[in-house]
């Protein structure tokens, strides 16, 4: 059996699915190889599981709407000097059932139990609902 873990983020700014893919296009959201990645200030100590096949959950106006395959950690060095973790994705963004997620700050582990399913192929390319109909939907169960 396979051990992985996922995280989940907050994707701060973005307003739908859609912003955060457009965000990702653009080249300050690129790593030097033109790879997604999010760069965060800590590194995660269970790195070994989310290199295992782990992905990055994406909370969107309180909900978790999206995920992305983690494809490496990588070492970025600030202007300040400081080593922060560069989380490079893999650039498919997958659609996930909505699941409501409180604030927090910073990444979460998310266990694959945990995690909210991916929608059906068929449902990919469906229209998104706007974030407070996701939200209030997951909160009674309907996804």
């Amino acid at each position: 059996m396979t051990k992985f873990v996922n995280l989940v983020k907050l994707s701060v700014g973005s307003e739908t699915v859609e912003t955060l893919m457009n965000w990702q296009k653009q080249s300050r959201a690129k790593g030097p190889d033109g790879m997604p990645r999010h760069v965060t200030r800590m590194w995660p100590k269970r790195e070994a599981e989310i290199l295992n096949g782990g992905s990055i959950y994406w909370v969107i106006k309180g909900v978790i709407l999206c995920r992305q395959t983690i494809l490496r950690l990588d070492e970025v060095i600030s202007q300040d000097g400081i080593r922060r973790c560069g989380i490079v994705l893999k650039p498919d963004i997958i659609r996930t059932e909505a699941v409501n997620k409180r604030p927090f700050q910073g990444w979460r582990y998310l266990s694959p139990a945990d995690a909210p399913a991916d929608l059906t192929q068929a449902r990919q390319n469906e229209q998104e609902l706007p974030p407070q109909l996701s939200a209030a939907l997951a909160d009674i169960g309907v996804r």
